[in-house]
């Protein structure tokens, strides 16, 4: 990190004047609260008796002897409140927003994930709860919209562009440019201007510190590779942080293949991406040679965005950390392995990662283990699985 808000030379805060002040806010309140001893306390007690933590590692015994190899661990995301990691990330934003005074709380989300997850904060801390999401992703994950709107939230479909996840930030950025006074701005992943990467990834390392300390005391040492899925990549930044230090533990992020690295195919920034400013930082991103964003696509919503969180590409860059793809094909293909073998049916975006364990543990030794972040749980995606396959 070469300066405040950089992962080497990504990051920043490329941001109009009219939200300098509420970036500034957000940024000494969170060096100031975001690390007091009353706003951590309230959230350790909220991610204990609230969400669930600490989440099970889970030997997955059945998965790992049909593909022979490597042992196959899951950390079980997807048994925290609300099925995902969102909540970890989006309750402690709404208590740092609250304990600034923030009344009310806008998000964009893409799978529905995030907002259920902000929706859940929101009632559970008496904020007001508004959610931008694009009209394509409204179709794909009616389910969740509903259970946002049962959690007393708003959802507000954005029908610009693409329609899809980028397009919410857009609208959520704009609304946030404007209410910023009683306003906070809960990001879902680890993108955007400083701070919200660093704050994003260090309120998403509790998963990566409890693998830490759980493996140790299944295995008496530490894993020899951790795999996760990355769109904007808080799943990913939380898992591989608090090992950072560790060279010996491989760190690979598995991006969106879609149907191919072909313009308007895929969702991977960083395998099939350049440089670029995207949402107030630079990172990597899915662009032409003129610098326009091109469109992205993924079966997974939440992996269907086309720039990645800028530490993702400084880990790249820098070979602190691998990054490959999965097609939709394979990831749809892990989804069916995963619920079959082991009675756990994941998340889309899991899946990709899911996908690759199963291709590098056969590739490994039998004295090796892999940890894969099961970021979620499937049951949002299994009606559109069913559609796609005819079922339906």
């Amino acid at each position: 990190m070469i300066g405040k808000g950089y992962f080497g030379r990504y990051g920043g805060a490329y941001i109009p004047e009219v939200l300098a002040h509420a970036f500034l806010e957000l940024e000494k309140a969170y060096d100031a609260i975001g690390h007091s001893a009353a706003f951590c306390e309230r959230l350790d007690a909220l991610l204990h008796n609230y969400v669930g933590r600490a989440t099970p590692l889970y030997f997955a015994e059945e998965l790992s002897e049909a593909v022979g190899g490597a042992r196959i661990y899951l950390k079980r995301e997807d048994l925290a409140h609300t099925g995902s990691h969102k909540i970890n990330n989006a309750i402690a934003q709404a208590l740092l927003a609250k304990m600034m005074g923030k009344t009310r709380i806008i998000a964009e989300t893409g799978a529905g994930q995030h907002g259920v997850a902000a929706a859940t904060a929101c009632a559970i801390l008496g904020l007001d709860c508004h959610i931008y999401m694009g009209s394509v992703d409204i179709k794909r994950q009616a389910l969740n919209c509903y259970r946002m709107e049962l959690l007393g939230a708003e959802v507000i479909p954005v029908d610009n562009g693409s329609a899809t996840l980028k397009d919410a930030i857009n609208e959520a950025l704009r609304d946030f440019a404007s209410n910023s006074e009683d306003t906070h701005y809960l990001i879902g992943s680890a993108i955007g201007p400083h701070p919200y990467p660093t704050m994003v990834r260090d309120f998403q390392s509790v998963i990566g510190r409890e693998i830490r300390e759980q493996f140790r005391s299944v295995e008496g040492r530490d894993p020899d590779m951790l795999i996760a899925c990355v769109g904007g990549g808080s799943n990913a930044i939380g898992m591989f942080y608090p090992f950072l230090d560790l060279l010996s533990v491989r760190k690979v992020g598995v991006e969106a293949g879609g149907r191919g690295l072909l313009p308007n195919q895929h969702s991977a920034s960083i395998c099939g991406g350049r440089e670029g400013v995207l949402h107030g930082a630079k990172t990597m991103l899915i662009q032409d040679e003129q610098g326009q964003i091109m469109g992205t696509h993924s079966v997974a919503a939440g992996l269907d965005y086309p720039g990645v969180g800028p530490e993702h590409a400084f880990l790249s860059r820098s070979g602190m950390a691998e990054y490959c793809y999965v097609s939709d094909e394979e990831a749809v293909k892990a989804f069916h392995i995963l619920s079959e073998t082991e009675g756990i049916i994941p998340a889309l975006e899991s899946a990709h990662a899911v996908a690759h364990a199963i291709v590098a543990a056969a590739a490994m030794r039998d004295d090796q283990a892999i940890v894969v972040n099961l970021s979620g749980r499937g049951d949002k995606d299994v009606e559109q699985i069913a559609r796609m396959e005819g079922r339906l």
